[in-house]
């Protein structure tokens, strides 16, 4: 119920159930119901034009163009580069592969590393503290960290693609892609120096797993999945580069779109009325040509009975 009367504006208490007001005894609820009638409409044509803008520019920011179509596709090829092997610690004991699923590399995957890792966090640190932060356990979990966020970061660089449909030409996602492959740089330099420093060290443990000898390198992962972070920031660039059309250009493309479809509906419709007529007008035909016969026919027996 209103506060106040819509005609004379007198103050509505909540025991004022009925429908006519007290004071000038007009009915609320049809109050004036063409003039709000017609407000309504206004409002939900103004909430339809927004709609259609909204998911024009949506469309059009994903997959409006060939160069947007690519784009979208490359800009989800990169999360493909993180299940490859990345890097790989080889020992006389256990062999830790820097592979989410274990599948590229021989020993303990990435996901054995997680669970030796939260399993026992102390372990860790305290491991790390004996090789004052500068030794292969350090330095090869600082790149398993990096890489981690390299992985955030390309996904936030995806997720920026649907997110700023409202500015096709937004280059947030170049940001992103950038500080994915910084991330992934530095993962590589961090492992390096890890494989460096694994020298020194006879032995360390990675939380429950054993590495004797170590010795390690760079795999083909690494640069498959560097390879496919900077072909998603040279796609970001060239369409945040190229021309984008407005919310006018597209909404007049919307409509003439609905304009072509109802013209070409409407041409149907008038075939096939043209068919029904056809159709009933042969069927007619036909039906005479039935009638004419028969009668000709009566008309020869009669005749044949006479003679």
């Amino acid at each position: 119920m209103a506060s106040t009367c819509p005609n004379c504006g007198r103050r509505l208490r909540w025991y004022d159930v009925k429908a006519e007001c007290k004071e000038c005894g007009v009915s609320i609820p049809n109050f004036n119901w063409e003039a709000r009638l017609e407000e309504d409409a206004v409002k939900a044509e103004q909430k339809s034009l927004s709609f259609h803008r909204t998911m024009n520019m949506f469309k059009y920011s994903v997959w409006g163009t060939k160069l947007r179509i690519v784009r979208i596709i490359v800009s989800f090829l990169p999360a493909l580069g993180f299940i490859l092997p990345w890097f790989a610690l080889k020992s006389d004991a256990e062999s830790v592969g820097i592979d989410m699923l274990g599948i590229f590399t021989d020993g303990k995957s990435l996901i054995d590393l997680f669970g030796a890792f939260f399993g026992n966090m102390d372990l860790f640190f305290t491991n790390m503290s004996y090789e004052g932060g500068s030794g292969v356990l350090s330095y090869s979990m600082l790149a398993v960290l990096f890489m981690l966020l390299c992985a955030l970061f390309i996904v936030i660089a995806f997720f920026m693609i649907l997110f700023t449909n409202k500015h096709p030409k937004s280059k947030l996602m170049v940001v992103f892609d950038v500080l994915s492959i910084a991330c992934a740089v530095v993962s590589g330099v961090m492992f390096k120096l890890g494989v460096n420093a694994a020298g020194a060290e006879t032995a360390v443990n990675f939380g429950n797993i054993p590495l004797y000898n170590i010795s390690g390198g760079v795999m083909w992962g690494y640069f498959v999945a560097l390879a496919l972070l900077v072909a998603a920031l040279v796609l970001n660039l060239l369409v945040a580069k190229a021309p984008a059309k407005s919310h006018e250009e597209l909404e007049e493309e919307r409509l003439a779109k609905k304009a072509e479809k109802e013209e070409k509906e409407r041409l149907k419709a008038i075939e096939r009325e043209k068919a029904q007529k056809e159709a009933e007008k042969k069927a007619a035909e036909e039906q005479e040509r039935i009638v004419a016969e028969a009668k000709a026919k009566l008309e020869a027996r009669k005749d044949k009975k006479k003679k």
